[in-house]
């Protein structure tokens, strides 16, 4: 053989597991079809997403609450090459330091389309031709991509998905965003942030709607602060599109009227779908299931003994953090070891401002599974900390068992609750109880206080600040 593992696709599934390889002694090779590595997550997705909702958020803070704190701008102007280029500046970056961590592993890195041989060999299409390696085992880890129904007209110049969306480089009178789900909600916020009519439509009665409703209704509040109109559980039933703009065609369901909003870009974001396409899974002997995602085992193992799948590929979540952890635990199963997820403790973020993130199980979840549950809020704009910077928006909300105390689920809307919200993941890790929580001393004054709060009001109904 001439590797102990083949890892095919480089985002953070798998250069993760490249990396976890490697340290265990593995010979250890990636392949990536790109130039540069790290994915959808660090090329087209998580990392520049988050460099223009930071640089959105600046001018918005700068054009609207700068004065409430005495300090006058004058006139404000976007540079949006600028911000573009900036953004691109930090994918390169991040980019950059993945390659650094492969040389530093001695991790072999091919640059082509890999495909199934056998079960155990890899052809490897590129620029140079094609070749072919061998690996005692073999990980799939080529992430996802958008899903574009026909009738939407996906021109990727006018009709968008978040990869052409990140590259806008004119702030557009009017956007519609079909899908008000983390993806859409996100990049619908940079541009409104920037001065952009945003109009989301969405099949469901919520935004967000695998998250807790408390946090949809939060965050709508919010955003609809931002001037982001909503149509929930309406339908598109086509999109038009020109070389200057766009015309989608919105249907309440249960009405038989439909209606037209013309605008200079259409994104679509009604989610993902597995990319298994070109790898010829066939040849392997590798089934997949109805929604094309690879089938596996409790241990990441597809059919086919030598050969696991991780990430966006195979069934759960499809984050970027859930990846990681997934290809560290093959990493380690194939070097001999007993790891363990656990898929309820992982997190799910929306980075909008004000942020969302939670853990654990909804209200909605625990009343489905007859759960006896009691329930603990508290309000960001009780806290001193949130005054002082004017971010009053948002809640935390704790489940907690109704006999036992224990922690059942933690939902957060607010500022910086994607960081927040790692405490009560670690909490929950050792099965804390929300008595466990309150009692823990939080720094004052800081955002971290709400949670303590909500954990008062789970555990004995006594917050103090509200």
């Amino acid at each position: 053989m001439d590797y102990d593992v083949i890892i095919v696709g480089s985002g953070p599934g798998g250069y993760v597991c490249a990396i976890r390889s490697a340290q265990l002694g593995k010979k250890t090779a990636i392949i990536e079809k790109y130039n540069t590595l790290g994915g959808t997550c660090l090329n087209v997705g998580c990392i520049p997403s988050k460099a223009l909702l930071d640089s959105s958020e600046h001018y918005h803070n700068a054009s609207h609450q700068f004065s409430l704190h005495g300090i006058e701008t004058g006139s404000l102007k976007v540079n949006m090459k600028q911000m573009i280029q900036r953004k691109n500046d930090v994918v390169d970056q991040t980019c950059k330091g993945v390659e650094f961590l492969m040389k530093k592993n001695k991790i072999d890195v091919y640059n082509g389309i890999g495909s199934f041989v056998d079960k155990n060999t890899i052809s490897i299409a590129g620029k140079e031709g094609e070749k072919n390696i061998q690996g005692k085992y073999i990980v799939v880890a080529t992430g996802s991509k958008p899903i574009v129904p026909e009738q939407f007209s996906y021109d990727k110049n006018r009709v968008v998905t978040s990869t052409e969306a990140l590259m806008i480089d004119t702030i557009p009178k009017k956007m519609v965003v079909i899908g008000g789900g983390v993806i859409g909600l996100e990049l619908g916020s940079v541009f409104g942030r920037l001065g952009t009519s945003i109009d989301v439509i969405e099949y469901q009665d919520s935004i967000i709607p695998t998250m807790d409703s408390d946090c949809s209704k939060e965050l709508m509040r919010s955003l609809k602060k931002l001037g982001m109109n909503f149509f929930l559980s309406h339908v598109v039933n086509n999109v038009k599109a020109n070389k200057t703009s766009c015309t989608v065609t919105v249907q309440k369901k249960g009405s038989e009227e439909t209606f037209d909003i013309k605008a200079d870009y259409c994104l679509v974001s009604i989610g993902r779908k597995p990319y298994t396409e070109g790898l010829n899974l066939d040849k392997a002997g590798i089934t997949v299931d109805s929604k094309g995602r690879i089938e596996v085992n409790d241990h990441l193992q597809t059919n086919i003994e030598n050969i696991f799948a991780i990430g966006d590929v195979v069934r759960g979540a499809m984050l970027a953090h859930k990846a990681e952890e997934e290809g560290i635990f093959v990493a380690e199963y194939i070097s001999g070891g007993k790891p363990h997820i656990d898929y309820n403790l992982i997190p799910g973020v929306v980075y909008t401002w004000p942020e969302v993130a939670a853990v654990g199980q909804t209200e909605e979840e625990l009343k489905g599974k007859n759960i006896n549950y009691k329930v603990g809020k508290f309000p960001f704009k009780a806290l001193g900390r949130a005054r002082a910077s004017g971010d009053l928006d948002g809640m935390v909300k704790v489940l907690a068992d109704a006999t036992t105390d224990e922690i059942l689920g933690v939902h957060m809307v607010g500022p910086r609750v994607a960081d927040i919200i790692i405490e009560a993941v670690a909490l929950m890790e050792f099965r804390a109880s929300a008595e466990d929580m309150s009692r823990i001393s939080h720094p004052h004054p800081t955002f971290t206080e709400a949670v303590k709060e909500a954990a008062l009001a789970a555990t004995a109904n006594r917050a103090l600040h509200v």
